[in-house]
C-alpha cells in the first residue's frame, strides 16, 4: 500500500509521498513513488504513482527510455504542448503496460497489475494542472471543487485535508497540513510510512522550486507529530464530559 497526495494550491503545485511497499508482514521494501521530469524554463511535471510496483516502474522506464530518444519515440514528454497532452500520453502507456502485463487472462488478471497515477505540472504553453489517471487510462482534473487528489491508503488522511485546506495557504502551511495527514497515515496503517518525499513547484517559475525528503528521524516532522498528539489530547480534555439521561 502507499500513500500520495497532490494539492493545487493559488501559488503552485505541492507533492507528498511515502516510500512504502509492503508485500506481507516480511516483505517491507522502500521504493520511490515520486518522479519529477524538469526542463527549466520550459516544463516541469511530476508524477505520483499507486497500485502494482512493477506496473509503475514500468510506466516510468517508459517515459524515461522515450526522453532519452526523442528521435525514435514519439511522443514523448519533451515535445507535449500542454499538461493534457501529458496526461493522455501517459493513460495511453499505463493501459498499455497493464494490457501486456496481464495478457489473455481477463480482468481479474489485470486487475492484479492495476495502478493509479498523479501526473501534475506545467508547461510554458501553458497553465498548471494536476490530474489523476486510472488504470484504463482515462482521468480526471482537479478543479476548485477538488483542489487535491489522493492516491493508496487515503481514508486516515483525508480528514484533515478536508478540515484544514485553503487554496490560499501559503507552501509552508501546506507542508505542515501534508505531515499530519502522513502522521495520521502512518499511526493508522503499517503499510505506509516513512521517508516522506515532498516537491513544490511555484507557478510560472518553470523550475523545481523545492524538494526534501523527511526521514523517520526529522526534526520538524517529529515536533509536528508529538505537538499533533499533544494538542488533541488538549482539545479533548476541554470538551464537556459526557451527562448520562437522567443527570445535571
Amino acid at each position: 500500500m502507499t500513500y500520495c497526495v497532490a494539492l493545487q494550491l493559488n501559488s503552485g503545485l505541492v507533492f507528498m509521498s511515502d516510500t512504502r511497499t509492503n508485500g506481507g508482514v516480511d516483505n517491507i521494501n522502500k521504493f520511490r513513488k515520486m518522479y519529477t521530469w524538469s526542463v527549466p524554463g520550459d516544463r516541469v511535471i511530476t508524477i505520483l504513482s499507486a497500485g502494482n510496483l512493477a506496473t509503475t516502474q514500468a510506466v516510468i522506464s517508459h517515459l524515461e527510455d522515450r526522453m532519452k530518444l526523442p528521435e525514435y519515440r514519439e511522443p514523448i514528454l519533451s515535445k507535449a504542448l500542454t499538461m493534457f497532452e501529458v496526461a493522455q500520453m501517459v493513460g495511453e502507456i499505463l493501459a498499455d503496460v497493464i494490457r501486456s502485463s496481464s495478457g489473455d487472462s481477463g480482468q481479474q488478471a489485470a486487475s492484479a497489475f492495476n495502478a493509479t497515477l498523479i501526473v501534475g505540472g506545467q508547461i510554458s504553453t501553458s497553465e498548471s494542472r494536476i490530474f489523476m489517471i486510472y488504470p484504463e487510462g482515462n482521468f480526471i482534473e482537479a478543479s476548485e471543487d477538488t483542489p487535491y487528489f489522493q492516491l493508496g491508503e487515503t481514508k486516515y488522511g483525508r480528514p484533515i485535508l478536508v478540515r484544514a485546506f485553503d487554496q490560499n495557504m501559503s507552501f509552508e502551511d501546506a507542508v505542515k497540513m501534508l505531515l499530519l495527514s502522513f502522521d495520521s497515515t502512518i499511526k493508522a496503517n503499517l503499510s505506509v510510512s516513512a521517508p516522506l518525499d515532498l516537491m513544490y513547484y511555484e507557478n510560472n517559475s518553470l523550475q523545481v522550486t523545492y524538494q526534501h525528503r523527511f526521514e523517520e528521524d526529522d526534526p520538524y516532522l517529529l515536533q509536528v507529530s508529538h505537538g499533533w498528539g499533544d494538542a488533541l489530547k488538549m482539545a479533548f480534555d476541554t470538551l464537556p464530559n459526557f451527562a448520562p439521561y437522567g443527570t445535571n
